[in-house]
């Protein structure tokens, strides 16, 4: 068991946070701009990995939706039940809402992607990708949700969600694998070529963002949600596969991607809406700090 776990956070975990360090170290002695890289990856990198690997995915819509249902509902219970949690242990409302947030957003983009398919193998990219998107899309309404309650208005703001680039290329790319109708040659081979970027390029963002902050605050509250983010999450998902009838590659993919730390795009929420930023961030750290050892063991288990 020993040798497995360390097998897996060398040739697993390691390369992932190694792409990371680089963008720590690096990023400031090269003068990279965060914003720069990140806006590139949102706007070219995401939407063309999400076009490459849904467009040529084999999907059957039937276990899709399913899938979908599945880890959609894992974190929707998730956020309701760290706001709740919240709310119990008397915090204000901006706290309480950012717990949700923090729930219902994992690093299930350039985290899970790359780990899950280093572990699973490239039949997995299809699915990881899929549930990166479902994900992505309800914790943004969640999110986005949840911070404009506090200012009791924003619902256009959760429509916008469905304008973001990730989402505008999701019904592109499902027109593909549903007609079996061929991608162009030509945009086949751009998109690959800008899918191939998305990770490394994320990852290194994610390092330089994490050299450049300044406001790491460690509290019980930190550890609190962490531990929701990284332990109670990949739980509930295992108890739900068995009520959604979800098994084999995709009850893998789906733990796995509940089981990742706090993405960085909660704290780009956080700050657009004052929603106690410094402490969402502290979240970001810690949980990706621990994510180093709980992934390592909840990969040993799937």
């Amino acid at each position: 068991m020993f040798i497995t776990v360390l097998s897996i956070f060398l040739n697993v975990v390691t390369p992932v946070f190694g792409l990371v360090a680089i963008g720590y170290f690096l990023g400031p002695r090269l003068a990279l701009e965060t914003r720069t890289l990140s806006k590139v990856a949102y706007y070219v990198f995401v939407p063309a990995f999400v076009f490459h690997h849904i467009g040529n995915a084999d999907i059957v819509l039937s276990q899709a939706t399913k899938v979908v249902a599945y880890i959609i509902a894992v974190h929707i219970i998730g956020a309701f039940l760290a706001y709740l949690i919240g709310v119990l242990l008397n915090r204000s409302k901006k706290k309480a809402a950012a717990f949700a947030l923090i729930a219902a957003f994992g690093n299930v983009g350039n985290f899970g992607v790359p780990i899950i398919v280093f572990r699973l193998g490239e039949s997995a990219f299809a699915t990881a990708t899929l549930l990166f998107v479902a994900v992505n899309t309800v914790a943004f309404i969640i999110g986005v949700g949840a911070a404009s309650s506090i200012r009791g208005s924003g619902y256009d703001a959760i429509g916008s969600v469905f304008k973001t680039p990730a989402i505008i290329a999701l019904g592109p790319a499902l027109f593909f694998p549903l007609t079996d109708v061929d991608i162009p040659l030509m945009v086949a081979r751009i998109t690959e070529l800008l899918a191939g970027a998305m990770v490394p390029v994320m990852l290194i963002a994610m390092g330089l963002s994490l050299a450049r902050s300044t406001k790491i605050r460690f509290s019980l509250d930190v550890v609190i949600i962490s531990t929701i983010r990284l332990a109670f999450l990949p739980l509930l998902a295992v108890v739900l596969a068995l009520v959604f009838g979800v098994g084999g590659m995709e009850r893998s993919v789906a733990i796995l991607q509940a089981g990742m730390p706090a993405a960085v795009l909660t704290w780009l929420i956080a700050t657009e809406h004052d929603l106690v930023p410094d402490f969402v961030f502290s979240v970001l750290v810690f949980s990706t700090l621990c994510s180093l050892f709980t992934l390592t063991i909840l990969l040993a288990l799937v």
